[in-house]
């Protein structure tokens, strides 16, 4: 007796999977002690790793600034792995809160194909 699961069931459990897995960007380099998440780094560290920093990142580096940078909120960077993980999965489900109302809202308002 099989149970079938509507397609958008299907995506909200994939994407709340996807959400639970978000901290591995943080743990596998933390416990492989390999320094920060790839992929995230500030102009700094890619100073650092190259000797410069490209102009189009100066440029353009200070344009956006995340609502939770690092993923955390004030106070958890402090406060271990197992709390920036927290952090990474509560800013995953933000996220994935605001651009689905986005999505619905633009619905709505008759934006379709």
């Amino acid at each position: 007796m099989s149970k079938n699961i509507s397609t958008v069931k299907k995506m909200w459990i994939g994407l709340g999977v996807l959400a639970l897995f978000s901290p591995i960007g943080i743990i596998l380099p933390d416990k492989f002690k390999a320094g920060s998440a790839w992929g995230e780094w500030s102009p700094e560290e890619i100073e650092k790793m190259l000797g410069y920093v490209p102009q189009g990142l100066k440029k353009l580096g200070e344009l956006w600034n995340a609502p939770f940078p690092d993923y955390d909120f004030k106070g958890w960077e402090s406060m271990g792995i197992s709390m920036q993980s927290l952090g990474y999965i509560a800013s995953a489900v933000i996220g994935i809160a605001v651009i689905a109302g986005i999505t619905m809202l633009l619905g709505k308002v008759g934006l379709k194909d």
